[in-house]
């Protein structure tokens, strides 16, 4: 019996442990990845506590996962992989095709979201089952360690500013410049934004203007951010990537007029935005989530093109429950990766 290695937790919110587990057959339109390097994101808490529906332990987390194509299930080469393909699987773990908003084409937005982690076992492990609809094809410039990230983080700082309203020389600010801003700075730079960074503390500015932006606001600072914002002419984005309703809602008389907040940092606490605040002005708050496997593959595709990588700190897989309490504790400097083999 040929068995592989698993990171798995028994229990809501129970210690992670290394499993071996038989090595399976993909289904039909799954294929079986070979990991080698998978991200640990905060959002892997809600598995590992069972802070959503549906939680079945053992759990094996990890939603951003770097491969390669190991083996083929029926009625995946029509898809055009082949063994041997270098893939990555984000927080879009595939779709059921069937809901309005698949029949839509909005397949990120699917009630029957297929996430790794959740609906099947995640990337903390040497072998993965995937469906195929859910492969982003990994660019020859990005290592896996690079490319794990980017199917989570990075397509969501990414798809959050490319679909917002801001164009080429306008104002857009990222809120936060951890795990996910990093990146979101980088990506606002890159498309051509006037791009301010936003932090707390006067010492991480020279971090900011390292990532390219040209302005650094510090929220510690006497002045408000809104004003600070509003100094510069006023944010047309806000890239709230920060997971604080507090430090959001300080960010929203910041905006310009037709101003769009789009939030993609996550706080159970609500907003305190009034609705004046929203109809003066003409403003918008909008939600936004990861994005599909193509989302993942342009993510990349633009990450490659403009040199564009995660800071990431990478460990062995039998080393993830370390890896994910430095990821918890906000120690983690910037993306906890672990690596199989």
């Amino acid at each position: 019996m040929t068995t592989y290695k698993v990171a798995q937790v028994t229990s809501a919110g129970g210690p992670f442990e290394i499993a071996e587990r038989e090595v399976p057959e993909p289904g039909p339109r799954h294929v079986r990845i070979a990991v080698e390097a998978c991200g640990v994101c905060h959002s892997d808490s809600l598995f590992v506590n069972a802070a959503v529906p549906g939680i079945d332990f053992p759990v094996v987390p990890g939603h951003e996962i770097a491969g390669r194509v190991e083996r083929l299930g029926e009625g995946t080469r029509e898809w055009g992989w082949q063994v041997g393909d270098r893939v990555a699987v984000g927080w879009f773990g595939g779709s059921c095709g069937h809901c309005t908003p698949c029949r839509q084409g909005d397949f990120i937005v699917c009630p029957n979201l297929k996430v790794p982690g959740w609906a099947y076992d995640g990337g903390f492990a040497e072998r993965v089952i995937a469906p195929v609809d859910a492969l982003a094809r990994i660019p020859d410039a990005l290592a896996a360690s690079d490319a794990g990230p980017m199917a989570c983080a990075g397509v969501t700082t990414f798809n959050g500013l490319r679909r917002s309203s801001a164009r080429p020389g306008d104002l857009v600010a990222v809120l936060g410049i951890g795990g996910l801003g990093h990146l979101g700075v980088q990506y606002a730079v890159a498309m051509g934004f006037e791009t301010v960074a936003i932090a707390r503390g006067a010492d991480k500015a020279d971090f900011a203007k390292q990532l390219g932006a040209h302005h650094y606001v510090d929220s510690t600072a006497d002045t408000p951010v809104a004003e600070a914002l509003g100094s510069l002419g006023g944010a047309k984005v806000v890239l709230a990537t920060a997971g604080s309703s507090e430090a959001i809602t300080a960010t929203v008389d910041g905006l310009s007029h037709r101003g769009e907040l789009v939030v993609i940092g996550a706080d159970p606490e609500p907003l305190g935005i009034t609705p004046l605040q929203l109809i003066m002005s003409g403003r918008v708050v909008r939600g936004h989530p990861s994005g599909t496997s193509q989302d993942v593959q342009d993510a990349m595709a633009f990450s490659a093109l403009h040199g564009i990588r995660p800071m990431t700190e990478v460990v062995p897989l039998e080393q993830a429950g370390e890896a994910y309490r430095k990821m918890l504790s906000g120690a983690a400097r910037f993306r906890m990766v672990l690596a199989t083999g």
